[in-house]
């Protein structure tokens, strides 16, 4: 995986301190991007884009929790994608925990999914 250079990360969140948005919604950011590299084998499309993040939260101790699904509950990834999501992120610096939750409602479907998803699935 990529990894900034700490002065490029410092410039990136003085860049967000700047425009108010602060310290968290930079750190979602990074973890937006920690969660991109991780990719549901059977289609060459990464989970974010999938749909399958419903929800990232960061709280003021840099603490992470995310709820995700799958495409369906008999899905042969069902094992393993979580604690590949979990790695992700905690392999970021400045996370100081995570707690992926795996829900099933509202049940995942194609309308979750980015135009990038869509496009590089032939399905626009």
């Amino acid at each position: 995986m990529f990894k900034l250079s700490r002065l490029e990360k410092a410039k990136k969140l003085s860049e967000y301190e700047a425009s108010g948005e602060g310290r968290q919604a930079w750190l979602r950011d990074q973890v937006v991007e920690a969660i991109k590299q991780v990719y549901d084998p059977e289609i060459p499309v990464n989970i974010y884009d999938l749909g399958l993040i419903y929800t990232i939260d960061v709280n003021d101790s840099n603490e992470v929790a995310i709820q995700m699904t799958l495409t369906s509950p008999a899905c042969p990834v069902a094992g393993s994608l979580p604690g590949q999501v979990e790695g992700m992120v905690r392999s970021l610096d400045e996370v100081n925990d995570v707690q992926v939750e795996l829900v099933w409602d509202p049940p995942w479907d194609r309308s979750r999914m980015t135009e990038e998803a869509l496009l590089e699935l032939n399905m626009l």
